[in-house]
């Protein structure tokens, strides 16, 4: 196996084993959904591989989980996710790394419940209602941040350290940030 097939290969099933985990019980928003979506955008260099392997692994646990009104929202999501991804490709430091994982939990809240107050099946489509859906979210907030940060670290960490025992997963250098 090639270098780059090997690097490939190990990008690839961190973020099938990161969608694997969320069949396992967990505590409500507690997934690694952009932590893999992250992963993604920071690590392939191929772009459209950015999107198709976490989203290919979302729909994969999807068919396990099961199918909801909301998936288009929490698909958006990832695939912003992954813009955010190849915004520190080139400069994968901790302090960006975890900056964008809170950046991610942000975004994945704001997308996801907007889309609930959207559907309009919970919250009348007034501002108001818009305010009360967020407000009501807030609870699910924490589990989301905290499952990005944990699972952004053990994703991006544990690829680092790989990395320097196994020279085959060495990408191409990066740039100084």
């Amino acid at each position: 196996m090639t270098t780059n097939h090997a690097r490939l290969a190990a990008i690839v099933t961190a973020i099938f084993v990161a969608a694997a985990l969320r069949l396992v019980p967990h505590p409500p928003n507690f997934t690694p959904i952009g932590a893999m979506a992250l992963f993604g955008g920071a690590y392939f260099g191929r772009r459209a591989l950015a999107f198709a392997a976490p989203l290919g692994a979302m729909l994969l646990s999807d068919l396990l989980l099961g199918f909801h009104s909301g998936m288009p929202y929490v698909y958006g999501s990832v695939v912003l996710i992954v813009l955010l991804g190849w915004a520190i490709e080139n400069h994968r430091t901790p302090l960006r790394i975890a900056g964008a994982a809170i950046a991610s939990s942000v975004l994945f809240f704001t997308v996801t419940n907007f889309g609930t107050w959207a559907a309009g099946e919970l919250y009348p489509q007034t501002l108001a209602g818009l305010g009360a859906c967020f407000v009501a979210a807030i609870p699910f907030f924490q589990n989301t941040l905290a499952g990005d940060l944990v699972f952004t670290t053990l994703l991006f960490g544990g690829f680092a350290l790989l990395q320097r025992r196994l020279p085959a997963l060495r990408g191409p250098e990066l740039r100084p940030a």
